[in-house]
């Protein structure tokens, strides 16, 4: 018998928010190439055959906005009009100002080393970041998020490799997962899939080639039984979409980007922030923490809260919440982190390698768990110190 429902969702690379998490971390990898000290707060919006660049860059790199924002528009597939979006001939406006130097300043000097500590850099703003893992699959991550991810990677693979013609970019998948009362998966019970579409198949030909392509193939078949619903393009016809159908913001998907809704979360957005804003370093340092707790043995799942204020180095606080599968104390734990982890700012840029262009290939399908690619957030390199 299930005890509770917890449902995920996941979307494709051409969901309009998506799109634009794209576009900002691809500008921000392109100035990462030339400047990894620079200071990039990129924010994108997009509307039917429009996209808007704003926010804050400073950087000696010399870079084409204009072009980066084509070329990853038209390599996620919007290269139609009839899509509402061509990278092509769209209008790409450019609104990019410079970093605060209050900002700059607090960042470059944290209050530390004001005070005459050691010289450090500090935290690019204030907040809380969360991080978590789970022992109930390979990846460490909820089942039903990842499950949703597979389900939409593999949509947008049939899309471009040709093998489903009729998919167009913009598209949402949903899990919904029966766990018992220790917290553990037992099975799927809700499969929602909608897709955008080409005007030329009908609802039946669609539900028939996604089930037989997509969900056979990227749902494990022991989660499924004979009561599993699944619920497909449930609101009849979807060809007009993208950024044609809905207007596109970056940072508006942070619950797909994350852990699907099984833990909380900080609230900050991830894409187009370079790795002084610790919304998205304490964010990957927070999961690298959880994920390597978890495999070290000390609980089934953790959830790891830092905080910080800006223009200061060391976070304010660590909280951990083991959900009641700790083996060891809490208390205990978090001196563990403390012993084994430098969670300063610079201390996560240093340890994670992140002043690199690496961003753009987390800006789709969610930053963590991935196992198609080689994120330092993931690695489990520090379970043996942690034991």
């Amino acid at each position: 018998m299930s005890d509770y429902l917890l449902t995920s969702e996941s979307v494709t690379e051409g969901h309009p928010d998506k799109l634009c998490d794209q576009v900002s971390d691809a500008v921000l990898d392109s100035i990462m190439q030339q400047d990894p000290f620079a200071r990039v707060a990129c924010e994108t919006a997009t509307t039917t055959n429009l996209v808007v660049l704003l926010g804050e860059i400073t950087t000696s790199a010399k870079v084409d906005y204009e072009k980066i924002a084509r070329e990853t528009i038209l390599s996620i597939g919007y290269d139609k009009d009839e899509l509402g979006l061509d990278g092509n001939n769209c209008e790409v406006r450019i609104a990019l100002g410079t970093q605060s130097p209050d900002i700059k300043a607090g960042v470059d000097n944290s209050l530390e080393s004001r005070k005459g500590g050691s010289e450090k850099i500090g935290a690019g703003d204030q907040g809380m970041m969360i991080g978590y893992a789970s022992n109930e699959s390979d990846d460490y991550m909820p089942l039903p998020i990842s499950i949703s991810h597979s389900i939409t990677r593999k949509m947008a693979e049939l899309r471009k490799n040709g093998s489903l013609e009729w998919i167009r970019p913009d598209g949402k998948s949903q899990i919904t997962f029966e766990y018992n009362s220790k917290g553990e998966p037992i099975k799927i019970n809700t499969v929602v899939i909608s897709t955008q579409h080409s005007p030329n198949i009908t609802q039946k030909e669609i539900q028939d080639e996604l089930m037989e392509t997509v969900c056979k193939e990227s749902i494990p078949e022991k989660y499924l039984d004979s009561h599993t619903k699944y619920i497909i393009n449930p609101s009849g016809q979807f060809i007009i979409g993208g950024p044609h159908g809905d207007a596109g913001l970056t940072g508006r998907k942070i619950i797909v980007d994350t852990y699907g809704g099984s833990c909380r979360h900080g609230g900050g957005a991830f894409s187009g922030k370079d790795c002084t804003k610790v919304d998205r370093t304490g964010a990957y340092a927070a999961r690298w923490v959880a994920k390597n707790c978890v495999a070290a043995g000390l609980a089934d799942r953790m959830e790891v809260q830092l905080s910080y204020a800006i223009g200061v180095s060391e976070p304010i606080s660590i909280m951990v919440d083991a959900h009641g599968t700790n083996k060891i104390p809490e208390s205990e734990i978090v001196k563990k982190i403390n012993q084994t982890f430098d969670l300063s700012p610079g201390g996560i840029i240093d340890d994670l390698e992140l002043r690199r262009p690496i961003y753009k290939q987390t800006a789709a399908y969610g930053h963590f768990g991935r196992n198609d690619i080689r994120l330092p957030w993931e690695k489990l390199n520090m379970v043996e110190k942690i034991r």
